[in-house]
C-alpha cells in the first residue's frame, strides 16, 4: 500500500469511527475518491468488487429532481419504480414499508381451506408417488398467484433504492432485479418474505415430501452491474424455528434472502448483514444452467457478517466469485450445514474471512462439495487461528476431497483487511443504519 493510500485509509476509517462528519471516502486500487454527501447519489468505487467491472454501477445518481422519490408505503414505491420510463432514478424508503400489511388471509382466494388441503394431500390418503392436483390444490395456486402479483416490486435500470436514516425498510416484499443493468440497494432492513401458501410436494425428498416456498428478499436475475450494500436481511418475526411441521415436515415459508441466478454477471454484495436464516444466498440456482450461466456470475462479497446462516453463503455454481473479508458467526446451538457450497464448474475463492464458531463445531463443515470444482481458501482463520480450510475439510471428510486452486487470482478488491481485524470491523459496520 502506498503512502498516499494508506493515509486516506486512515482518514476514511477514523471519519466512520466519529459517525462520518467529514466526506464519504469510496476506496479503490488507486486511491481514495470523494463522493456525494448524500448517500442517495454515491456510486460503486473503483476496482470494489466484480459491480465495478467496466462501466461501473452508478444507479440512479444522475436522476435530476423529478425522478427522486420519497415514498412511505408499498404501493408508493411500486408506483415510484414504474414512473418516468428508463430515465434515472433514486427512490428513498422512509420508515418501514409493509407488503404484506393486511395479512396472508387478503390473498386467499375463495373456498381455500388449509385444513382442507391437509385432509386432501395427507400421505396417508395421497401417498408419494403423484404430484398434488385438485380443487383446494388449484385454490392454493390461485391464492399463491395473489400474493406474487402483490409482494414482488420489478426494479428498472439506473436506479437506486436506499433507506433514509437507520430505521427504514421493507417486509414481506421481494426486489426482483431482472434483465435490468446498473442497481443499488443500500441502507434498508430486509425481514424475508413468507409464503403464505406453501405447496406441498409428495415427491420431493427421495419420496418423503417437502413443503416447498417462493420469493427471495432480493432477486437479481439475468442483471449486470448491481450493488448490494449496508443491508440487514434477515427472517425476523418469522424464524424457521417457530414454524410448525404437518406431515413430519417443517411448513417451509422461506426461500432465500439475495440469490443472484441466470446470467447475472458483475455484483458486489459489502457490508451486509444476513442473520437468521436457512437457505441464504445462491449464486447460479441449476446445474442445468450451462447456457446462461457459463462465463458469467462474477460476484464480490466482502465485508458482510453472517450470523444464525444454516446454509449457503453463498452456494456457487459456474461463477468467478470472490469471497473475502467476511465474518460469519455459528452460535451455539444453532442449526448448522455449511458456509460455502462447491457447485457445478464454480470457481471460488475465500479468502482472509474470520469464522466465528461455538465449541464442538468443527471447521471441516466450512466447505461442502456439491460437484467437482476448484477452489482456493487461504489466509482465513477460525477462532483466531490460521486453518487452512481445504486440508481440515479433506481430512476429516475424505469422500469429499476438494481441489486446491481456482484458477484465477481477484484483482478488484478496495481494500483487504487482516483477517484476524475483520471480525471487529466487520461487527461494528455491517447491516442498516451503519452509512453515512
Amino acid at each position: 500500500m502506498n503512502a498516499q493510500k494508506c493515509h486516506d485509509h486512515v482518514i476514511a476509517r477514523a471519519a466512520l469511527l466519529i459517525g462520518c462528519t467529514a466526506l464519504v471516502l469510496s476506496l479503490s486500487g488507486t486511491g481514495a475518491q470523494a463522493q456525494p454527501r448524500d448517500i442517495a447519489r454515491q456510486t460503486l468505487g473503483a476496482g470494489d468488487g466484480w459491480g465495478s467491472h467496466g462501466t461501473g454501477t452508478t444507479g440512479g445518481a444522475s436522476a435530476d429532481a423529478q425522478h427522486v422519490y420519497t415514498v412511505t408505503t408499498w404501493e408508493q414505491f411500486r408506483s415510484a419504480l414504474k414512473d418516468g420510463g428508463t430515465a434515472p432514478r433514486i427512490i428513498k424508503v422512509k420508515g418501514v414499508i409493509d407488503a404484506v400489511s393486511q395479512g396472508c388471509d387478503a390473498f386467499a382466494a375463495e373456498g381455500y381451506d388449509f385444513r382442507k388441503y391437509l385432509a386432501a394431500y395427507d400421505p396417508a390418503v395421497w401417498g408419494h408417488d403423484k404430484p398434488v392436483s385438485g380443487e383446494q390444490e388449484d385454490l392454493r395456486a390461485a391464492s399463491a398467484a395473489a400474493q406474487d402479483k402483490t409482494i414482488k416490486a420489478s426494479v428498472p435500470a439506473n436506479t437506486t433504492i436506499v433507506g433514509v436514516g437507520k430505521g427504514s425498510g421493507i417486509r414481506g416484499g421481494s426486489l426482483q432485479i431482472k434483465g435490468v443493468d446498473n442497481v443499488i440497494v443500500r441502507n434498508l432492513a430486509f425481514e424475508a418474505p413468507i409464503d403464505c401458501f406453501p405447496q406441498w410436494d409428495p415427491i420431493d425428498d427421495n419420496k418423503t415430501g417437502a413443503w416447498n416456498s417462493e420469493y427471495d428478499g432480493i432477486v437479481v436475475y439475468g442483471s449486470t452491474h448491481v450493488w448490494v450494500d449496508h443491508n440487514t436481511l434477515t427472517d425476523g418475526r418469522y424464524l424457521d424455528s417457530a414454524l410448525p411441521s404437518y406431515f413430519g415436515k417443517t411448513y417451509q415459508q422461506h426461500d432465500g434472502l439475495l440469490d443472484v441466478v441466470r446470467g447475472s454477471d458483475h455484483v458486489t454484495v459489502s457490508w451486509n448483514s444476513f442473520k437468521d436464516h436457512d437457505k441464504t444466498m445462491l449464486i447460479g440456482n441449476s446445474d442445468s444452467a450451462t447456457a446462461d450461466d457459463t462465463g458469467k456470475l462474477k460476484v464480490t462479497l466482502h465485508h458482510n457478517r453472517f450470523e444464525g446462516i444454516v446454509e449457503r453463503a453463498p452456494r456457487v455454481r459456474f461463477g468467478q466469485v470472490d469471497s473475502y473479508n467476511n465474518h460469519f458467526v455459528v452460535p451455539k446451538g444453532q442449526k448448522w450445514g455449511y458456509v460455502y457450497g462447491i457447485g457445478k464448474e464454480s470457481r471460488l475463492v475465500a479468502e482472509h474471512n474470520a469464522f466465528t464458531l461455538a465449541q464442538g463445531i468443527s471447521p471441516a463443515k466450512i466447505l461442502k462439495k456439491w460437484n467437482e470444482a476448484p477452489v482456493t481458501a487461504a489466509s482465513n482463520i477460525v477462532n483466531g487461528k490460521a486453518v487452512d480450510l481445504i486440508a481440515v475439510h479433506n481430512a476429516e471428510i475424505p469422500g469429499e476431497t476438494l481441489q486446491s486452486g481456482a484458477g484465477w487470482t481477484p484483482t478488484l478488491r478496495a481494500d483487504v483487511d487482516p483477517a484476524k481485524a475483520v471480525p471487529g470491523i466487520v461487527d461494528a459496520r455491517a447491516g442498516a443504519g451503519r452509512l453515512c
